[in-house]
């Protein structure tokens, strides 16, 4: 079956809709076979029906379905996390690794037995364009992200839609709706320079194409005005950035950097970059890495510590070369935290090998290191080359991981004051997160209306992959803001990120997520999203010792006020809907400012608890001193 863009020989500007003729591109499936609720879906109006998002990946691949999931909002459809309820599923694929592929074809055998119209998207259908998996599906390319609405609206009438032919690249401008509304995720190019031997997303990304300075500065001026508090500059190599229109990374940086609030309020984050292309501009990089707004972190993958197997991986640099960036990095840069991958059991890798990696691991007990076990990628160099035994690539896997988690990288920060950034909710519901200038995790207690600030916190213990503290002086709560997709009035909600995602070897990023989610939170009239009645005093915990108690009670109070505040939105909804349906005056039975019976059942067993221990002690200290 040909492309669209074979077979129409017009084009339109990017961004916008170009209608497809059903004559052309677009093969249309058997009637008989369709599903009569499909039937009735594609009768709707199109632009009315739920469309559900599944992504996988890097943050790359994130962005790429924040625009897509922008676009589609833009024109009615909503973005629903129900399955069950959606009218489309489309999902955004990672071709590096297996596993990534496998959960796809998963995905794709749920939505035919739920009788789903489906579009698959990103890495896979792009670099497997003849994949088994993909017949009688619709499938959309990387660089064709701005014509989602085109291929949803043709699946749902029941047409097979093929959109793979790359083009220009998409607008930096696209409506987007973001899974973090304080995050902004940038990329600055696709596609790389390399040519590893292992990698199977050059297939699917292509050769480097960089976006101009001056279109990422109006996009980072156009963000900070929206509210972002983090921009991610994301590519598959971010220090390969503008070898193909003049330009370099560090005059691409410096450009944003002088956009930034001189306040703080926005910081920058430097994508995933290869050892080869930065090498030349490390203390360029380390001069903006030191800069207030800028976070002294960076992801350089290694991959191995034995120049014998960097060299079969085509990587194009030594492990010297590698050391000499971090060496440099962290000497310029105060707090400076660096990131790496490695991949074990590569082809052809000796007992030898590996040693030199554990050994190179051990060396800089790197805060973070993704492992990953080989896994031939169809049409790669390396899918031809003799394997090491399974059962060896994973004990090495094993031996790594326990090396690496035997670290205590923050072992030094217990009582220091660090100023951080405080973007999301964490997974346990009860702490936020906040990252210092060094990009260490720390979790907060403290309510959700501190989001989009930062403030200085005290840390009180540390973890092994995050540390806890307490915030000294709260901040101003953030304005809020709905997260709307930009340039759109569509009122469609992003959600903080909660999920765990797949990652790609050769362009991932740490802690991005990739399950597209929207959230339409519901607010009682006249109090704001985060705002609390003035009778709730917000515990703050005590920075004088007994950390431990004090989180405990501080979760305890983060809890008690949400569930206060989930309480009154709940009575005052139900309150509305029995005003609508009696057209009558409404008495409502609950406020914010008292306890429901429930928090007073909760309070009165902590008191009896309380109580108890106490009588105990006055019972058995008598006998202690009488025994003495």
């Amino acid at each position: 079956m040909e492309d669209i863009e074979d077979v129409v020989a017009f084009g339109a500007p990017t961004g916008l809709r170009l209608p497809l003729p059903p004559t052309v591109g677009v093969k249309p499936k058997p009637r008989p076979r369709r599903h009569r609720s499909l039937a009735a879906s594609a009768s709707h109006i199109p632009g009315t029906q739920a469309i559900y998002m599944k992504t996988f990946g890097c943050s790359h691949n994130q962005s790429d379905s924040e625009y897509m999931a922008g676009q589609l909002a833009a024109f009615g459809y909503a973005v629903t996390n129900d399955p069950e309820e959606a009218d489309l599923w489309l999902v955004n694929t990672c071709t590096v690794k297996s596993p990534s592929q496998s959960a796809m074809e998963t995905l794709i055998t749920k939505c035919k037995s739920a009788r789903k119209p489906l579009v698959v998207a990103g890495c896979v259908p792009q670099g497997s364009k003849d994949l088994k998996e993909l017949e009688g599906i619709s499938v959309i390319g990387v660089q064709q992200i701005d014509r989602v609405v085109e291929v949803v609206e043709e699946t749902l009438k029941g047409h097979e839609v093929r959109l793979l032919s790359r083009k220009t690249l998409p607008s930096l401008d696209l409506p987007k709706v973001r899974k973090n509304k304080f995050i902004e995720i940038l990329p600055i190019n696709v596609g790389c320079l390399g040519a590893c031997t292992y990698c199977k997303t050059k297939h699917a990304r292509g050769h480097l194409g960089s976006y101009t300075v001056s279109s990422l500065v109006e996009r980072v001026k156009a963000v900070i005005l929206e509210g972002v508090k983090e921009i991610w500059l994301s590519s598959e190599d971010t220090g390969a950035y503008g070898r193909d229109i003049g330009e370099n990374l560090p005059t691409l940086l410096n450009a944003i950097v002088a956009e930034l609030p001189s306040d703080r309020s926005t910081m920058l984050r430097i994508g995933m970059t290869n050892p080869p292309f930065i090498l030349e501009h490390l203390k360029e990089i380390a001069e903006i890495l030191r800069h207030p707004c800028v976070y002294s972190f960076l992801h350089v993958p290694v991959q191995s510590g034995s120049d014998s197997v960097l060299t079969a991986m085509n990587r194009e640099y030594t492990v010297s070369e590698f050391r000499t960036v971090v060496d440099t990095l962290t000497q310029l840069v105060p707090g400076m935290q660096i990131a790496t991958d490695i991949i074990c059991g590569f082809p052809g890798e000796t007992a030898g090998d590996f040693t030199q990696t554990v050994n190179l691991v051990k060396e800089y007990e790197f805060p973070q290191v993704h492992i990953s076990q080989f896994y031939p990628r169809p049409g790669t160099p390396a899918a031809r080359m003799k394997k090491v035994p399974s059962t060896e690539v994973k004990k090495r896997s094993r031996e790594l991981t326990a090396v690496f988690e035997s670290f205590s990288p923050y072992q030094g920060m217990e009582g220091r004051t660090e100023r951080i950034w405080i973007t999301e909710v964490a997974a346990d519901g009860i702490h936020l997160v906040g990252h210092t200038k060094g990009y260490v995790q720390v979790l907060v207690v403290a309510p959700e209306s501190v989001l989009g600030t930062s403030t200085d916190v005290r840390i009180t213990s540390v973890g092994r992959w995050s540390v806890f503290g307490d915030i000294i002086d709260p901040p101003t709560a953030a304005v809020e803001q709905e997260a709307l997709p930009i340039r759109s009035t569509s009122n469609v909600q992003s959600s903080c990120c909660q999920d765990q995602c797949d990652e790609c070897l050769c362009s991932r990023e740490p802690e991005a997520c990739c399950t597209m989610k929207n959230e339409e939170k519901q607010h009682p009239p006249g109090i704001a999203q985060e705002e609390l009645p003035d009778d709730i005093v917000l515990y703050r915990p005590s920075n004088r010792g007994h950390d431990k108690v004090s989180r405990l009670i501080g979760s305890f109070h983060s809890l008690l006020l949400r569930r206060r505040k989930s309480h009154h939105e709940s009575s005052t909804t139900d309150a509305s809907c029995t005003l609508e349906a009696t057209e009558g005056p409404v008495k409502e039975t609950s406020e914010v400012g008292k306890f429901a019976a429930a928090d007073w059942i909760l309070i009165g067993g902590i008191v009896l608890s309380l109580l108890t221990i106490v009588s105990i002690v006055i019972v058995l200290v008598p006998k202690m001193v009488l025994t003495k």
